[in-house]
């Protein structure tokens, strides 16, 4: 499918400010692929992430969100910017003892009109996880957020409307299966270190 204005130009964005990689990469989902989109770049300039967002702005305005939540830490940048522009909260998840959990006095009230923000959704394993903590204390969610979707058409199940800035269609591997491992590449996980072969399929991001 042929990216439409707006995306052209988010696309553009990205490239220019190296926001695509190329190589052999671990991507959080444990997946591998031979590229990676590294939002982080992009949401190092205020200006452009502010401008970038304006599409999810728009879709959800008339949610009458009433707070912004995502996973750390890649998230946090978009979390704050789309709260900004929709004059609501920001606040986001964190890990603990391997779970996504509320801290820093962090709360979603019952009935509270909650929107879930992630960078990137590839499988949406950490987006479901925020989606069931925000619902079992009786959160109402107006949908998913997200600057880039990977999920290659497939249906990521969260139960309520998803959008994303950018749709990229790029190839994704199980550990045992990457033609990548079976050349001998070495993997990285970008913002780490590069891991060995014997060490691939442990790892998670």
């Amino acid at each position: 499918m042929t990216p439409g204005p707006v995306e052209q130009e988010v696309l553009e964005i990205f490239r220019k400010v190296g926001a695509l990689l190329e190589g052999h990469f671990l991507l959080t989902s444990g997946l591998h692929s031979p590229a990676y989109v590294q939002c982080a770049r992009l949401l190092q300039y205020p200006h452009l992430a502010a401008r970038v967002v304006v599409p999810l702005v728009e879709e959800f305005r008339s949610g009458d969100v009433e707070v912004v939540v995502g996973p750390a830490l890649g998230a946090i940048p978009l979390v704050y910017e789309l709260a900004r522009q929709l004059g609501s909260r920001a606040i986001w998840a964190e890990r603990v003892d391997g779970r996504l959990a509320l801290r820093r006095s962090f709360a979603v009230g019952r009935n509270e009109r909650v929107l879930v923000a992630e960078d990137v959704v590839t499988t949406g394993g950490s987006v479901r996880e925020v989606l069931d903590l925000v619902r079992s204390v009786g959160a109402e969610v107006v949908g998913v957020a997200a600057l880039v979707d990977r999920t290659g058409g497939r249906d990521p199940g969260f139960g309520v409307p998803f959008a994303a800035v950018l749709r990229l269609d790029l190839e994704t591997y199980p550990p045992e299966a990457c033609p990548l491992c079976l050349q001998g590449l070495p993997v990285e996980k970008p913002g780490s270190r590069l891991f060995t072969k014997s060490e691939q399929s442990g790892v998670e991001g």
